[in-house]
């Protein structure tokens, strides 16, 4: 019996964005495009994005829940949104989630921002 070997495919927004200057962009790729400027539509989740980019390291939710004066299930939906969206990693550490930043993706969201090549 020959065995075949499984590929994941990351197919979250922030994987599937491309350039926003880049010609024939897809309704598709619009979409996931959408998607992930949605996930960071809230102020919270910027802040944990700012928060995660500056620390250098992992950060426990406990931690954030007191950066954010916010309640933990408030911090955990926050959370899951940007996971889902794929900019974050969770790691779970005994009975604490630890997140950072998906260094890819950030290296990914600076080419879909950069509109070089517009012309005005």
């Amino acid at each position: 019996m020959a065995t075949r070997e499984l590929q994941v495919v990351d197919a979250t927004p922030a994987a599937c964005c491309v350039p926003l200057a880049r010609e024939g962009m897809s309704v598709e790729e619009a979409s996931a495009t959408a998607s992930l400027f949605k996930a960071l539509g809230d102020p919270h989740r910027v802040r944990v994005v700012n928060l995660l980019a500056v620390s250098g390291e992992p950060v426990c939710i406990c931690d954030l829940t007191e950066l954010l004066a916010l309640s933990q299930p408030t911090v955990s939906f926050h959370m899951k949104k940007l996971v889902d969206a794929g900019l974050l990693e969770r790691e779970q550490r005994g009975v604490w989630a630890y997140y950072s930043l998906r260094h890819d993706v950030v290296e990914r969201l600076e080419k879909v921002l950069s509109l070089e090549g517009v012309t005005s």
